[in-house]
């Protein structure tokens, strides 16, 4: 499926799949992952890039402002993303939890973020391919690692914000770039029509 033109999804269509998913193995960190995914509009890349110490302070709390590297983003552009949605907070917290308790002593901050089966980091590869599985078993057609990214910036546009806020929020270096990440929604559509005057 062509970038940028993977399915938006609709509130009840990700509450589905992170229904589907909490019964499943690795539970926590496909929750959190599909979090970072959808509300931080985050490329399998830069998901496959994030290490522990990019959302977690010495503190052992949680940041607020997460800094993405010209080295982990498209095009080579830094970016800054927020960890400010509540169910995201809380999704990476109880994902971190797991993963402390499990390697104990060995938890180690410059470890990647989302660690495959074997322990190890994803590649952007591997990471599209969990993205495929989740939604295969979540009946969600037409949808890919680029989903999230896309509801982000629909949801974002849907709920008020202006298209160069939210182009800054996704990277892009033109809005028109963004404007085609937006899923048109003829309810929206039909609404604004009726609310003109």
């Amino acid at each position: 499926m062509k970038e940028g033109k993977a399915k938006a999804f609709t509130e009840q269509e990700l509450r589905r799949t992170l229904r589907i998913i909490s019964k499943k193995p690795h539970a926590k960190r496909n929750t959190a992952l599909l979090w970072c995914s959808f509300g931080l509009g985050l490329r399998a890349k830069e998901l496959a890039s994030l290490h522990v110490e990019h959302v977690l302070g010495a503190d052992g709390r949680l940041l607020e402002e997460v800094n993405l590297s010209s080295a982990m983003t498209k095009g080579a552009k830094q970016r800054f993303v927020y960890l400010t949605n509540t169910s995201l907070m809380e999704a990476l917290e109880d994902y971190l939890a797991e993963r402390e308790n499990k390697e104990g002593i060995s938890f180690n901050q410059q470890a990647p973020l989302f660690t495959s089966q074997k322990g190890g980091a994803f590649t952007p590869n591997t990471m599209q391919q969990l993205f495929h599985r989740i939604y295969v078993e979540a009946k969600i057609y037409g949808a890919s690692s680029h989903s999230g990214r896309r509801t982000f910036a629909t949801t974002l546009i849907e709920k008020g914000a202006d298209i160069k806020a939210v182009s800054r929020l996704m990277g892009h270096s033109s809005i028109s770039m963004t404007a085609q990440y937006v899923e048109d929604n003829p309810l929206r559509l039909k609404q604004m029509c009726k609310d003109l005057y």
